[in-house]
């Protein structure tokens, strides 16, 4: 890290899946991660295994994209951070969701 600059980290996740909460059915998507850092950079295995971790569990779309959210922020404190869930269609319908926090 370069804690005394401001700089953007950005990452695409594109194999990201977990299972819808009602249906059952597998829900995928495109992550995109995008922060500025403080002290501390994610590193990639682990980002990677994490993601992961949502593949057999149950959650909304708002849901999980907010909690990659308030994880990352818990992990790593950074200056900004966004995430976004591109949702794959379903039912006829393509969701995207974005979560975002500003300031230390």
């Amino acid at each position: 890290p370069k804690p005394d600059r401001d700089y953007m980290i950005r990452f695409e996740c594109p194999e990201f899946t977990c299972v819808c909460p009602k249906t059952g059915q597998p829900d995928f998507a495109t992550i995109r991660i995008e922060y500025t850092p403080d002290e501390l950079c994610v590193e990639l295995k682990s980002l990677k295994l994490y993601l992961w971790s949502f593949r057999n569990e149950g959650h909304f779309h708002e849901a999980v994209t907010n909690k990659i959210l308030d994880d990352l922020l818990e992990a790593l404190k950074p200056r900004y951070m966004k995430v976004a869930g591109d949702f794959y269609v379903r039912g006829g319908i393509h969701t995207v969701i974005e979560a975002e926090h500003t300031g230390v």
